[in-house]
């Protein structure tokens, strides 16, 4: 068994090429068009929340239902109420976070949404990665490394995904009603992640979900951008599909 601290170096390297590739899918694409320092603003208060929500998360449902599971003597059944308290404290320090002066005055509830739920899922992903890894007898096996990459991958995206569909609604002024809305789903992933590890068919249904709500995400994202930056970005999109096009027909030629 490696050292305990090589296998947290191992986990904060995997956890961080997931929260990586969840910036690099949207928010890069938008790129100047945002605030992106309160978008980084946001990522340095979800790296705080997200390591004291990812350790209790984990001691007082993950832990408990493996124990369960593999029926040590004295496991109990993880407490839904736990479940429950856990999801709404999330939602409602979202919240907050997401009504301070810096983002209503830009708007820019999606985006910080965005990078603070990757902050966020990135913790509780290295976290549970960490966790897994130190339980795991064997660390070369192909289970495991479905597993690991599922968790940096899914767990940061999902977080993202709900907490910038939160900053949505906030958006548009269902500000409670997107507390409610995210308490759900927050229940919904926090299930089912454990529940995947131990039966890998859980990361299908997990995945199905995720492209389901993956192609609304711009739609939040491009509410977050101002108006006459819209219409900057549209000329510059404008311009580069006419230059690809003209860039083929010339080879064609």
């Amino acid at each position: 068994m490696l050292s305990e601290n090589l296998l947290f170096q191992v986990a904060t390297f995997v956890s961080l090429i997931g929260m990586t590739l969840g910036w690099r899918g949207v928010m890069t694409k938008y790129a100047g068009f945002y605030d992106l320092p309160t978008a980084w603003n946001q990522m340095f208060w979800g790296i705080i929340i997200g390591m004291v929500y990812a350790t209790t998360y984990y001691s007082s449902l993950v832990d408990p239902y493996f124990k369960l599971i593999a029926e040590i003597e004295g496991a109990q059944v993880p407490n839904p109420g736990s479940l429950l308290i856990i999801t709404i404290l999330l939602s409602v320090t979202v919240h907050m976070l997401l009504r301070r002066e810096r983002v209503r005055k830009g708007g820019s509830h999606p985006t910080s949404g965005w990078a603070l739920g990757l902050a966020i899922g990135g913790m509780t992903s290295m976290v549970l990665i960490f966790r897994f890894l130190q339980n795991e007898e064997s660390l070369f096996s192909a289970r495991l490394l479905l597993t690991v990459a599922a968790i940096a991958v899914i767990m940061p995206r999902c977080e993202a995904m709900i907490t910038a569909h939160q900053g949505f609604m906030m958006l548009n002024g269902r500000k409670w009603g997107a507390v409610f809305r995210s308490t759900t789903w927050r229940i919904g992933l926090l299930v089912m992640i454990p529940y995947s590890i131990a039966n890998p068919f859980g990361w299908v249904f997990i995945g199905s979900m995720m492209m389901i709500v993956d192609p609304r995400i711009e739609d939040w994202v491009w509410a977050s951008i101002p108006k006459p930056a819209r219409r900057r970005l549209r000329r510059i999109w404008a311009s580069n599909e006419r230059e690809k096009r003209s860039i083929k027909s010339l080879e064609e030629e």
